[in-house]
């Protein structure tokens, strides 16, 4: 009797949801929302600890770890957090020490030539076309490129912030972004120093709230999870490495400019699947054209063949490998994300669809091997 109440009551409680969906989705879908950006924060913390906790495990390994002196014992994690921290700022402030002032003069040296090439084109039309009505519409162009070139310097060296610094806006949502970040990072490093003691009260939380065998089969695919999203991390590192390399040794080959801050750029971007890559090439492409406009139309050549490439075969190889996944089903994670998600969903959709082979390819197995008994 006992048992038939409790599934009364089961079943009634999941009807009432149903018809809470149904009559009020607008409301429910609101406080959902507002849920979620209250959490946001932690949310964005726990991913960045999970991320650097890839490298502190790593540096972990090396940094005294059989050291019989009590106070390196106790405050061995947290040099290793400082370090990965160091590490990851190092390395994007080098990038961007490489690229940001090569931009910024390749950007000014545009505009400083821009008056020279409309000349250069008056004259060329002048010469093919004897009633010279297209020299005369050049001619007629009459732009302050002056001006333009300090308007846009302004943008690049302000920013959004200062060109709309007045809106109150701009600086409350600048200021809760601010707040966010830090509530991130700091929920970030508290996850990094206690992560063993926080791992040991959600095991006591499942003991005591999860039957034995749900438990049992949680900790199979959390284990799963966190295998294939690591692994997944280490491969698009590695990969962003590679294309890096690859693209600066291109450039260096076939003589084009800037070839490191190009590569490095190229590299740090390629973190976003297939995408990234032709972000650091637009970018590589608006350096060299400021030098010489056929390079720059050569450059987009070499990251066409490039890309192809990494997406065809460094991209399935490195990262398939890396996380047990067939390259055509990559192909396809990444398609299906980034249609549903966007840049997310790319990023997301690789180690999701390995986490779900990995475990339906266990499963068939598991199954296939008690038929065969």
């Amino acid at each position: 009797m006992n048992v038939n109440r409790k599934q009364i009551i089961k079943y009634g409680i999941v009807i009432v949801l149903v018809l809470f969906l149904i009559i009020y989705p607008v409301q429910i879908y609101k406080i959902a929302l507002n849920l979620f950006s209250v959490i946001l924060p932690l949310v964005l913390g726990a991913v960045l600890a999970y991320a650097l906790n890839i490298l502190c495990v790593r540096l972990e390994k090396h940094f005294f770890p059989n050291t019989k002196i009590k106070w390196i014992q106790k405050t061995r994690r947290m040099w290793v957090i400082l370090l990965s921290l160091l590490i990851v700022i190092l390395v994007m402030a080098g990038v961007f020490r490489l690229v940001l002032p090569q931009f910024i003069s390749a950007l000014t040296n545009f505009f400083k030539s821009i008056p020279s090439i409309f000349s250069d084109l008056a004259s060329f039309a002048e010469k093919l076309n004897k009633n010279s009505v297209i020299s005369d519409q050049l001619e007629s162009v009459n732009v302050d490129w002056t001006s333009v070139q300090s308007k846009v310097m302004k943008f690049l060296t302000s920013g959004v912030g200062g060109v709309f610094g007045s809106s109150i806006k701009i600086v409350t949502g600048f200021a809760k972004g601010l707040f966010n970040f830090i509530l991130a990072f700091t929920f970030a490093i508290y996850i990094l120093a206690s992560k063993e003691k926080l791992g040991a009260q959600f095991r006591k939380a499942g003991r005591a709230f999860i039957k034995p065998e749900h438990l049992k089969k949680t900790d199979y695919v959390l284990s799963v999870t966190n295998k294939m999203f690591s692994s997944f991390i280490v491969g698009q590192v590695t990969e962003a490495i590679i294309l890096g390399t690859l693209c600066s040794l291109g450039m260096v080959l076939f003589k084009f400019p800037y070839a490191l801050p190009v590569g490095a750029f190229v590299g740090v971007t390629s973190l976003i699947p297939i995408l990234g890559a032709w972000m650091g090439g637009a970018v590589g492409f608006l350096l060299i054209a400021v030098e010489s406009p056929l390079d720059a139309v050569l450059f987009i050549i070499f990251i066409l063949v490039l890309q192809q490439l990494e997406s065809n075969l460094i991209y399935p190889k490195v990262v398939g490998t890396s996380i047990g996944l067939p390259g055509i089903w990559v192909l396809g994670a990444i398609t299906v994300g980034g249609g549903l998600g966007g840049i997310v969903g790319m990023l997301l959709g690789v180690p999701v669809a390995a986490t779900i082979y990995k475990l339906v390819k266990n499963e068939a197995n598991r199954r296939l091997s008690k038929t065969n008994l």
